[in-house]
């Protein structure tokens, strides 16, 4: 088959990737001129590394990534809620990787553009279908083209052209208040330099994981941060900063006054924070679930399906995810609309439940009971929660999530 991909991001370079391996002839049709490593830190579930490394990318991915070892849910003060063992170490087949994503985005542009076609400058903007093709509209600095494919995916994230076919009416991203300062800092390991810890809670929470090993010399090791802060209350029709503003530079200002006094016994929170190499600012933004992701010759992956917001580390591994799932039915499929149908009847439903348990916090929403109960830091977690109920929590979450464990630890 024909294949036409939006979007050069993880997601559409993932199934470019998973899709040539199972014989299609795909082309990736990039926005920007001249990608580069961009961003920031994310994490890739173990799940979306075993997709990964059957596409071969194991041995590259292990050389430049930190395997996380637990993730701990701590209140502002610092203290540990909760452990919870991640990786191989949590029963997992595979590892969880802390990972810069522009790194992770080249590596993949990298394997792309040696097995397929992978062609930049070129902005998908529409879609059409004629005789039984479809037909991806582009704009490019020399004017427009259109390409012919059997299939076009719109992995064009949050706002997605094709995603615009589905739902022409659709309003700006759906925001609740918050805003996320993002940041990279070289610093002192912190706990077993593996650790990826959240601290605080709804209203301010700091999420902080290793991104690389220690470097020769100092010993410092390039630390991820993540500041989430409410600005606004949440209101119906709650409109986000400009979409002009998105990934403007941060300013110290905005989090010192709340994150300034965060000094843990392991970790100084302020000075990672003041330590910063970039700072850049996002709001925390998501849309409401499609009905359907496909649409003739057409379909989604990734943000362009179903944007969340960033908690549980879900929004790289569920594009990656639907990358498998897709070339799956692809190949399980000859009917290009059943194997579309099949594709999501899986990812839908689960990313659809995705969204919503996200809104509803997700895990922070034990960060929110212990700092309601014990706002100023507890002596004995027990005396505050019960710890089985947190590990019930935690554990159901995973598993409404695709986490799979060869034992779950209970």
């Amino acid at each position: 088959m024909n294949i036409v991909i939006a979007g050069g991001g993880i997601g559409g370079l993932t199934a470019a990737l998973a899709l040539q391996s199972r014989g299609h002839r795909v082309t990736v049709l990039e926005a920007v001129r001249d990608p580069k490593p961009l961003g920031v830190g994310i994490n890739l579930l173990p799940h979306a590394v075993a997709v990964l490394d059957e596409l071969g990318l194991l041995p590259a991915l292990r050389g430049m990534a930190v395997e996380t070892s637990a993730l701990v849910f701590a209140n502002r003060h610092g203290q540990a809620i909760y452990r919870d063992p991640r990786g191989l170490v949590g029963g997992y087949s595979h590892a969880q990787l802390s990972i810069h994503r522009g790194e992770l985005q080249m590596m993949l542009w990298r394997q792309a553009c040696a097995r397929l076609t992978v062609l930049s400058g070129q902005r998908v903007v529409g879609m059409r279908e004629e005789s039984g093709k479809a037909i991806a509209e582009i704009e490019t600095a020399d004017g427009p083209r259109k390409l012919s494919a059997d299939l076009v995916i719109g992995a064009d994230g949050i706002h997605s052209a094709l995603r615009r076919r589905l739902a022409p009416d659709e309003s700006a991203p759906c925001w609740r208040g918050v805003m996320m300062w993002r940041g990279t800092s070289w610093a002192p390991p912190f706990l077993d330099g593996r650790t990826m810890v959240q601290a605080g809670h709804s209203r301010a929470k700091f999420v902080v994981y290793p991104i690389a090993a220690p470097r020769e010399g100092d010993g410092l090791q390039l630390i991820n941060w993540i500041a989430d802060r409410r600005v606004r209350e949440p209101e119906p029709g709650l409109t986000a900063p400009d979409r002009a503003d998105w990934s403007r530079a941060g300013k110290l200002d905005d989090l010192l006054p709340t994150f300034g006094s965060w000094r843990f016994d392991w970790l100084d929170v302020p000075g990672l924070i003041r330590g910063a190499e970039q700072m850049l600012e996002w709001p925390m933004v998501d849309r409401d679930p499609l009905p359907r992701w496909r649409l003739g010759r057409s379909t989604l992956l990734g943000d362009a399906a179903h944007p969340m917001f960033p908690i549980g580390s879900n929004g790289a591994t569920q594009a990656i995810l639907d990358a498998k799932a897709l070339a799956d039915a692809l190949s399980a499929h000859a009917d290009l609309d059943t194997a579309l149908a099949a594709y999501e009847d899986e990812r839908r439903p689960l990313c659809a439940r995705i969204v919503d348990m996200n809104r509803r916090e997700g895990l922070d929403a034990i960060l929110d009971r212990v700092e309601a109960l014990a706002p100023e830091g507890f002596t004995n977690l027990a005396d505050v929660i019960d710890p089985a109920e947190v590990a019930a929590e935690i554990n159901a979450y995973k598993a409404a999530a695709g986490h799979r464990t060869r034992t779950i630890a209970p």
